[in-house]
């Protein structure tokens, strides 16, 4: 098997583009953007914080650094999985950097279902100002009262009436449903009965985020930090009417529509990850080299070299594992990727955090408070070890693929 992680030369000079634009435009910016949050309502972008992230987008779109995610040559950059690979990693080295060339999470997915399932009226009112940036949108899968982690658990009822549904029910960790901007939701309802397969049960539906009887519960805080104004938000659905033809390819499809959006969007999130240990690291080698203790540079104190080193292997072993799950994705095959889509999202974030966790130790006090970006990167990549699916659903799948070589039996 020919197993290549290369990238073209043309998109070697666009990732080195991409790269200057977060260090020179992007970096220097994020932390005046952090402190604004603070200021006035945290739901609300002051003038500052939009003119910081709207002009770092407008600056990113006249560049032509725009929407890397779509991968047709007519439409977009025609990128491979493996190489977009490495702009989300790029992407991932600070809070910005996805927002800034219009690849944030969860608009690339919900655009690639608006594209690939959604009418044409859908791809007028809501894929064209996302594309251009303009709005912003949400996922709504996860439920306060049913374990998640296995959707065929997921309850929202959605009730044919007429020219319309009716959806009622509370969703939650609906992440970005918090921005201002955030106009429309795809979400993952229940339209089949307990006689329906399992997995035709479910069906996805384009849901205006200002329809009435929604209502935004709360904020969700992750480890007391509510990500505002992103936010993972606690909605509850009232008798919530939505036109019929807003249900996307038919009832019974939700399933399939989300493992064709969840494969690339995980893989997206593994490297972004790998981003988040790689500047960590970065900030531990700069800190260590330059603070003293004892009459040496913390580098040369206990088992910091050593500390070191393992950062290096495992950031290394977790790329080239994300690498070889976007290799598999490339070839047409999403069964054939789903195990290794597996393994990454156990190993990407688990790497990341270890990886933050040991900078922390060597920033000390610094290290866990706001004067340094890596308490937020911390409880975000921890939050991706549960995000589309805890380490104990994709250990399961891992598991199950390996005694499928050795047994006829259901396992």
């Amino acid at each position: 098997m020919n197993m290549s992680f290369t990238i073209r030369e043309e998109n070697e000079k666009l990732l080195q583009r991409v790269r200057d634009v977060i260090r020179d435009e992007v970096m220097p910016l994020e932390e005046e953007y952090q402190q604004e949050i603070a200021k006035g309502s945290r739901w609300e972008y002051t003038d500052r914080q939009s003119e910081i992230l709207e002009g770092l987008k407008a600056s990113a779109k006249a560049q032509g650094l725009w929407n890397f995610w779509l991968t047709d040559s007519d439409k977009g950059f025609g990128l491979t999985t493996v190489e977009y690979a490495y702009f989300a990693e790029e992407m991932g080295k600070t809070p910005l950097g996805a927002e800034v060339f219009n690849c944030s999470a969860p608009d690339t997915g919900n655009m690639e279902v608006l594209e690939r399932y959604g009418t044409e009226a859908m791809k007028d009112q809501w894929l064209k100002p996302l594309l251009e940036g303009e709005i912003r949108s949400a996922y709504l899968m996860t439920e306060p009262d049913v374990a998640s982690s296995d959707a065929t658990n997921v309850s929202m009822s959605c009730v044919r009436d007429g020219d319309d549904y009716v959806l009622n029910g509370e969703k939650w960790w609906s992440s970005g449903a918090g921005d201002p901007r955030c106009k429309v939701y795809i979400t993952m309802v229940k339209t089949g009965g307990e006689d329906a397969p399992k997995h035709q049960r479910h069906s996805m539906i384009v849901v205006p985020a200002d329809a009435p009887g929604i209502e935004v519960l709360r904020a969700m805080e992750v480890y007391g930090h509510d990500d505002a104004p992103h936010g993972h938000m606690h909605i509850r659905f009232t008798n919530v009417r939505v036109p019929a033809e807003n249900l996307l390819v038919g009832e019974g499809k939700g399933f399939e529509i989300s493992q064709g959006r969840l494969g690339p969007g995980r893989i997206h999130h593994c490297m972004r990850a790998i981003g988040q240990a790689e500047i960590a690291l970065e900030r531990m080698c700069k800190r260590s080299l330059q603070r003293e203790a004892f009459g040496k540079k913390l580098a040369q104190l206990g088992a910091n070299y050593d500390i070191i080193a393992e950062c290096r292997m495992d950031i290394e072993t977790a790329r080239l594992l994300c690498l070889k799950a976007a290799w598999y994705m490339d070839q047409g095959d999403a069964r054939a990727a789903a195990p290794w889509i597996s393994q990454i999202k156990v190993v990407a974030p688990r790497t990341a955090l270890k990886v933050i966790d040991e900078a922390v130790q060597m920033f000390g006090g610094a290290g866990v408070s706001q004067d340094t970006p890596l308490a937020i990167a911390w409880t975000h990549v921890r939050t991706l070890r549960l995000a589309d699916g805890p380490d104990a659903v994709h250990r399961r799948q891992v598991a199950r693929t390996e005694l499928r070589k050795y047994t006829q039996e259901k396992v």
